[in-house]
């Protein structure tokens, strides 16, 4: 359950990022560089496929049954 907890942060703070980036987009802003926020979303995304795979393989969490 823990892990499911952090992944549920970690998307969450994604989303985070990606609405702190939209004002600097559309105004423009030099102020706060757009890869700043845009960096972070990558970083958590990578981080977070990472421990989806590690939670898999190590049986912490359980894909959805084949239909066939």
């Amino acid at each position: 359950m823990l892990i499911k907890a952090i992944l549920i942060c970690l998307l969450v703070f994604i989303l985070f990022n990606l609405f702190r980036a939209l004002p600097v987009l559309l105004k423009g802003d030099n102020s706060v560089p757009l890869s700043r926020y845009l960096g972070r979303r990558v970083l958590f995304s990578v981080i977070v496929f990472v421990l989806l795979l590690i939670a898999l393989s190590m049986g912490w969490v359980a894909p959805n049954p084949r239909p066939y």
